[in-house]
């Protein structure tokens, strides 16, 4: 008498699981990766806002320290922040501050440390959001200051690309 022995079922993992298995986390991994990105991104536009937000304040509290010059309409202007660059002949332009209007005195050089930042470490006020930053400074008679901070966010996922921060304070 022969004895027939019957296989209950499959011993072990075939390749094609494994394989199977193996794509499915790749996925997964592609995934989170992605989503990683996209967080890091929106991260980095919050803080421009944040950083808006403190150059408009500290603008603000320049003024409340030259209060009469800032009521008689002296701090009134628009400043555009310029980075350094290099052109193709190999001149290098340094980082500048414009004005749309003419400021003298105090009301300038604050104006003008606002824009170019200051101190050593990380660069602030208008320079920290990078290139063609604008800064708007109009005050009204009452003390009531309107401060609107302009950049670019182009790097953030969704929305414009230009976000402006608009603070309106009285001093």
């Amino acid at each position: 008498m022969r004895l027939i022995h019957f296989r209950k079922g499959q011993c072990g993992v075939g390749l094609i699981e494994v394989l199977i298995a193996v794509l499915v986390l790749s996925i997964g991994f592609l995934g989170i990766a992605a989503l990683q990105a996209k967080a890091l991104s929106n991260n980095n536009s919050a803080m421009a806002r944040t950083q808006a937000t403190i150059a408009s304040y500290s603008i603000l509290d320049a003024m409340r320290a030259d209060r009469a010059n800032a009521l008689a309409g002296d701090y009134d202007t628009t400043v555009t922040y310029s980075a350094s660059s290099t052109s193709n002949d190999g001149n290098v332009t340094a980082a500048s501050c414009s004005t749309s209007t003419s400021l003298s005195g105090l009301a300038d050089a604050q104006v003008q440390a606002w824009c170019a930042g200051g101190g050593s470490g990380a660069p602030n006020g208008l320079a920290a959001l990078g290139d063609g930053a604008t800064g708007t400074i109009v005050c009204d008679s009452n003390g009531v200051c309107t401060i609107t901070v302009t950049f670019d966010d182009g790097k953030a996922t969704g929305g414009e690309a230009t976000q402006a921060v608009v603070t309106e304070a009285g001093i």
